[in-house]
């Protein structure tokens, strides 16, 4: 079983930067996809950033494109979302997920993918 674990989300300013972590136990292979996922108040939950932990693949929502990074260190057994140039528009609950997939594309939104696991997320604000 997999478990995860979110930290790092706070209160910023916008042009700020955060980095979230989410820590993950339970692994006992590679070739899964994990997912950041965010809910914002009167919007539908959105697919931020995903990688193929098999072969380090990354998507993006248009939205953060360039300004996003999700990274994984598998030594800490830990994903990273690196925010940069935060905007008000970031504001939201921040998970990360994680399931087992045939390939990169089935775990994308446009697949619409289920999650097994999820953790139990990370409030970021930004002010503007």
């Amino acid at each position: 079983q997999v478990q995860l674990r979110e930290s790092g989300g706070g209160s910023v300013q916008a042009g700020d930067s955060l980095r979230l972590s989410c820590a993950a136990s339970g692994f006992t292979n590679g070739g899964n996809c994990m997912g950041w996922f965010r809910e914002a108040p009167g919007k539908e939950r959105e697919g931020v950033a995903f990688i193929y932990l098999g072969d380090g693949n990354t998507y993006y929502t248009d939205s953060v494109k360039g300004r996003f990074t999700v990274s994984q260190d598998m030594a800490k057994n830990t994903l990273y979302l690196q925010m940069n140039s935060l905007k008000r528009e970031d504001t939201a609950m921040y998970y990360c997920a994680a399931d087992h997939f045939l390939s990169f594309r089935d775990c994308l939104p446009s697949s619409n993918p289920l999650f097994g696991t999820w953790g139990q997320g990370t409030q970021v604000t930004v002010s503007s």
